[in-house]
């Protein structure tokens, strides 16, 4: 019986490269989008022509006032294309990035970050506790920025700062049901993130190229290839760690 995985986000970038490698692992994939329904379906029909299910569901991860109507239409498509009760995996990818200054960040740009990025993951992975098969996965997307530091990044690596200690403390309540929880944390990568402004300012790619030690920035297929293979069983036993998959940044 094949693996099902949630990946929120998955309409664009990370999330939608993470959804699609898994699927060329042969494993289930239900996506969820913030507003791109099109692009979601899209991804969806991709990861159908590879022979493998898929859904789309429509989901806000910055409101948690949503979670419950959200936990309910999952559990009618589980039942509809699985005929289950649970996922085996989540990987709470999707987010957003806001580029302030300390001093200039205004309340609703915190706000903003730490309702998608941290308060989002908590409620989200504690309203769908019921609905993760045991044995299963938990994969929090961080950044490389908890460790290094870049200014105008304060609220944004402070928020996955936090997702990082909850990985941990999830690994350690959720150990007894054979949960594996882990923190994954991309560099620099070339995607739409942020404005685009690795992928399409030369100067800035430029920049974190020169901090890496493989001499490059990111790419999406350097990331949901690797999230994928830690969903796999030939890593059941990794849990609780952070992964850095930036390719040697500020080393």
């Amino acid at each position: 019986m094949s693996k099902i995985t949630l990946v929120t986000g998955a309409s664009r970038g990370l999330g939608r490269n993470t959804a699609l490698s898994i699927a060329r692992h042969g494993g289930d994939v239900i996506v969820t989008y913030q507003s791109r329904s099109e692009d979601a379906q899209a991804v969806v029909a991709e990861i159908q022509s590879m022979g493998c299910k898929a859904a789309a569901l429509q989901l806000d991860t910055g409101n948690v006032s949503t979670f419950d109507a959200f936990a309910d239409r999952l559990r009618g498509t589980l039942h509809e294309t699985w005929s289950r009760d649970t996922v085996d995996h989540i990987v709470n990818n999707a987010g957003h990035g806001d580029y302030a200054l300390l001093g200039q960040t205004t309340e609703a740009q915190f706000d903003g970050l730490v309702n998608v990025h941290f308060k989002g993951v908590y409620f989200l992975t504690q309203t769908l506790l019921p609905l993760i098969a045991d044995g299963g996965r938990i994969v929090n997307l961080s950044s490389g920025l908890t460790r290094t530091s870049f200014p105008g990044y304060a609220a944004y690596a402070a928020a996955k700062g936090a997702v990082e200690v909850l990985t941990r403390y999830m690994a350690k309540e959720l150990g007894p049901r054979g949960i594996a929880v882990n923190t994954v944390a991309p560099g620099a990568i070339e995607t739409d993130f942020g404005g685009g402004a690795v992928r399409d300012n030369p100067d800035v790619n430029k920049l974190f190229a020169g901090m890496t030690a493989l001499g490059r920035v990111g790419l999406p297929d350097d990331i949901g290839p690797m999230i994928a293979s830690l969903l796999s069983e030939d890593n059941r036993w990794v849990t609780a760690q952070r992964i850095e998959v930036s390719g040697g940044q500020g080393i």
